[in-house]
């Protein structure tokens, strides 16, 4: 029985500024049946307050308590280590890591930097690298839709930083299953009572599995015919995040 559903935010609620069809009363009918929900982005150019402030604009109300986001698990992950990091991140939530970026640096950070992510910033990450710092990736996402195209995320580029410097990164955000246990844990809940929806079939659908919990891919977002079938056994597959819990959970 599911007692606990993960909903990924951008391209399962919303796709750019515009909420999915449903998606609002979908959660709150959700709410007020008594389930626990969680929402889990990787989404690295907001801070927690934009991204809840735009939620609530879009009528999700949301708390505060309920949203993860992987920009804090990068800086968790640094501030339990007493590392100092570069971070190549958006200016957007350039200040969420102002704490800990004081030279000299031991680490890299890299998000979605977007007009940041220059040769020059790059460089300069890979400067760093080459002492033997560890290289932290708030994400591994290759694309993300907004509007009405696809966008490089930060996956490209930690890749590249990986080649360059010979190591792997460390992944603090989806798929990673200690992003995932963080979430679990808020829960009580088991693994086999907690459902994941997403639109991305690796980062949601794969690392939720992973995870141990159940998992359907949803087809907005970046979702991409044939996607379901990157993965083995192929996933559960809805055509929105409405028609995913209508299948997955028929009884609420």
């Amino acid at each position: 029985m599911i007692k606990a559903i993960f909903f990924d935010l951008s391209g399962v609620l919303f796709e750019g500024n515009h909420p999915i069809e449903h998606a609002a009363k979908t959660i709150n009918r959700l709410e007020h049946g008594g389930l626990i929900l969680r929402f889990i982005t990787n989404t690295s150019r907001k801070t927690r307050q934009q991204i809840l402030s735009e939620l609530h604009a879009m009528d999700f109300q949301i708390q505060e308590d309920q949203l993860f986001t992987a920009p804090e698990a990068a800086k968790s992950w640094c501030i339990q280590r007493n590392l100092s990091p570069y971070c190549l991140v958006h200016s957007n939530i350039k200040s969420e890591f102002e704490e800990i970026e004081t030279p000299p640096f031991n680490a890299v950070v890299i998000g979605d930097a977007e007009h940041d992510m220059s040769y020059e910033n790059l460089d300069k990450a890979f400067e760093v690298l080459s002492t033997g710092a560890p290289l932290i990736a708030i994400g591994n996402n290759r694309y993300f839709k907004d509007e009405d195209r696809l966008h490089l995320d930060t996956g490209p580029f930690v890749k590249a930083l990986e080649f360059a410097s010979e190591q792997q990164a460390i992944v603090t955000g989806k798929p990673s299953t200690a992003f995932f246990e963080q979430v679990i844990a808020s829960t009580g809940c088991k693994r086999h009572e907690i459902l994941m929806i997403g639109d991305d079939v690796i980062s949601d659908i794969e690392g939720a599995r992973k995870a141990g919990l159940k998992a359907c891919l949803v087809k907005t977002g970046k979702y991409q015919p044939g996607d379901e079938l990157k993965i083995s056994p192929p996933a559960d597959v809805a055509s929105d995040v409405t028609a995913a819990i209508n299948h997955m959970l028929p009884a609420i």
